[in-house]
């Protein structure tokens, strides 16, 4: 049987996660919203 307890003591996260993680908290990406409001205000601009 597997003691979990036990495992969890022996767990380290990868240091891969842990930059991946400081990469994405440190980027600054667009979401749909932004998208959105950023194309309106072109098109306003067209017009």
């Amino acid at each position: 049987m597997i003691d979990f307890e036990e495992e969890l003591k022996k767990f380290h996260p990868s240091l891969e996660v842990e930059d991946a993680e400081d990469h994405i908290h440190n980027t600054d990406v667009i979401d749909v919203v932004d998208l959105m409001i950023q194309l309106a205000e072109a098109r306003r601009n067209e017009e």
